[in-house]
């Protein structure tokens, strides 16, 4: 008889966000966005982070919210994020499959997936998992890369990238009704064609870094000086506009975007 095999995870700590990294000022201003946007639906909810990484934003959820429960299927990841909020009573992080939440249907008003959807092996299972554990009229908030951004270049371990469309009829199948924004416009066109085209070049030719520490070398290069990546958002911080999307926006322009997904029963 065949011995079990045991299935693992994929190591997300390399491609995580993690405390004292290098980051651009535009990555810095992604990550206070979402979680700026996040914070308007917490005040006085419970609250759940799935895929939270190293819980970079918890602390900003729970500033105002009654509880938020989050949690990674990386356990390193869930580790740092119960270490920078240890102590903190409203908070509790535990190791979590995103598409079978350990929760009793109706157990929340709110729920997060940021940067992660990709990563899913099943995002139609996650979509009904979320709609359990939210109660009547909550809210899932996801956000994420734009794949039809021009300037777009996919993690080596994703699984599919949705197009905004095909996100949209997911959740509507799931049962949500849905609010579509778009973040983080080109500003400048001639710079970003031409650090375009060097990536292009640098992925035919397997030169794209796989590890964050690695891409903070090339950022330096590209872009100068990195903040440092704190253990907690500060929310105190400002955020980017969101673009309502509507039929004559042209989505190719903007790297990131929101759902805003509402559950009804």
């Amino acid at each position: 008889m065949s011995a079990s095999k045991v299935v693992r995870a994929p190591d997300f700590s390399s491609i995580t966000e993690l405390p004292r990294q290098g980051a651009t000022r535009m990555q810095m201003s992604m990550l206070r966005t979402r979680y700026g946007w996040a914070a308007q639906y917490t005040p006085g909810k419970d609250v759940l982070e799935v895929a939270c990484g190293a819980g970079l934003g918890l602390g900003w959820l729970a500033e105002r919210a009654r509880r938020v429960a989050a949690g990674d299927v990386d356990e390193k990841n869930c580790r740092i994020a119960r270490e920078s909020h240890r102590g903190q009573a409203n908070i509790r992080v535990e190791w979590m499959d995103a598409l079978e939440l350990p929760f009793e249907a109706g157990s929340f008003d709110v729920a997060v997936l940021f940067e992660a959807q990709y990563y899913l092996e099943d995002l139609p299972r996650f979509l009904a998992e979320a709609r359990r554990v939210l109660r009547s009229g909550g809210a899932l908030l996801i956000s994420t890369v734009n794949c039809e951004w021009r300037g777009f270049h996919p993690s080596f371990l994703h699984t599919r990238y949705w197009t905004a469309l095909e996100l949209l009829h997911a959740l509507e199948h799931a049962g949500f009704e849905t609010h579509l924004c778009a973040g983080f416009p080109e500003r400048n066109r001639g710079t970003h064609e031409l650090r375009g085209r060097l990536k292009a070049m640098a992925s035919q030719l397997g030169c794209i870094p796989r590890s964050m520490r690695a891409k903070a070398i090339l950022k330096r290069i590209f872009y100068g000086r990195l903040d440092c990546i704190p253990q907690r958002l500060d929310p105190g911080e400002p955020a980017e506009p969101m673009i309502p999307v509507d039929e004559g926006t042209d989505l190719a322009c903007y790297r990131t975007l929101y759902f805003e997904a509402r559950s009804s029963r």
